[in-house]
């Protein structure tokens, strides 16, 4: 039955292990019962705290989708679960069932409220190193020029591909599962895909420190938001909210950041974006 009332919602980059967005979270609520709620990614570091939230967001919300960052996938000196690499991911991906949570291992869901019918897919893709720095060509290269910036991304340290030699050669495992699951959706169903890292490197070109880009995803699916008929690409990571257009495509980024970035902008922290039913003032808009 179609969601007549209900709205297809987003955010990001909860970060709970700050007081004051786990405070955030408390107050989160959906504005009628029929609202869903995406979440893609860095939630926390540990898994108990993850739980915490996503159990917090389920419990008041009708369906909660979640795509993981790369803080849930930290073996993180803090957490008592230690998990590495895959073995990390499918145990908060159990975890997230329990909690009757959708993550990119489920199927994908359909929203048919205002909007849709649209299919709504939590994506992990990680990034391959891909977005280099201006004048490299080689990802050695980049982590030189990058270590001499001092703009490092704890993932070198805190972030295990195990059992993959490398965190590129596990994304491009998972863009290359991820392909063929999207390729066998109906060819006349549009899509929202949901990713921690934007499909495209555009988003990036605002970035203080363009080094950073490195981390922030892969040029494997540059065309993905053509290809796959996508009304809507909601991402995070760059703690950076805003909406842009690329290609006739809205690319929508949803995260809260940390407490320390949010305190100087003046919309209130922690709301929640919607993503769908879009507004009409906005479509087709090129910013």
């Amino acid at each position: 039955m179609a969601n007549a009332s209900g709205q297809l919602l987003a955010i990001s980059d909860l970060h709970i292990g700050y007081a004051e967005n786990r405070a955030l979270v408390e107050r989160m609520t959906p504005g009628s019962d029929d609202d869903w709620l995406l979440v893609a990614g860095d939630v926390a570091e540990t898994v108990d705290d993850v739980r915490w939230a996503l159990k917090t967001l389920a419990s008041r919300f009708r369906k909660v989708l979640w795509a993981p960052g790369n803080h849930e996938l930290w073996t993180h000196p803090r957490d008592t679960v230690t998990l590495r690499g895959v073995a990390r991911y499918e145990h908060l991906v159990e975890m997230c069932r329990d909690l009757g949570v959708v993550t990119p291992e489920d199927p994908y869901p359909l929203w048919e409220g205002p909007g849709g019918p649209v299919a709504v897919a939590p994506l992990f893709l990680l990034y391959d190193y891909s977005f280099l720095p201006a004048g490299c060509t080689t990802k050695e290269q980049g982590l030189a020029y990058a270590n001499g910036t001092g703009i490092v991304c704890n993932d070198e340290h805190l972030l295990h591909p195990d059992p993959h030699p490398s965190r590129e050669a596990w994304c491009r495992d998972r863009v290359a599962r991820t392909e063929r699951r999207l390729a066998e959706l109906p060819e006349d169903l549009p899509t929202v895909l949901v990713n921690h890292y934007p499909l495209d490197r555009h988003p990036m070109d605002v970035l203080w420190h363009p080094e950073f880009a490195m981390w922030c995803g892969t040029r494997l699916t540059a065309d993905w938001h053509r290809r796959f008929r996508v009304a809507a690409m909601v991402y995070g990571h760059l703690h950076i909210p805003r909406t842009t257009w690329h290609e006739g495509v809205r690319f929508e980024e949803v995260s809260v950041g940390y407490p320390r970035e949010w305190r100087t902008r003046q919309a209130p922290p922690g709301a929640l974006r919607r993503i769908l039913p879009a507004d009409a003032r906005e479509e087709g808009a090129e910013r």
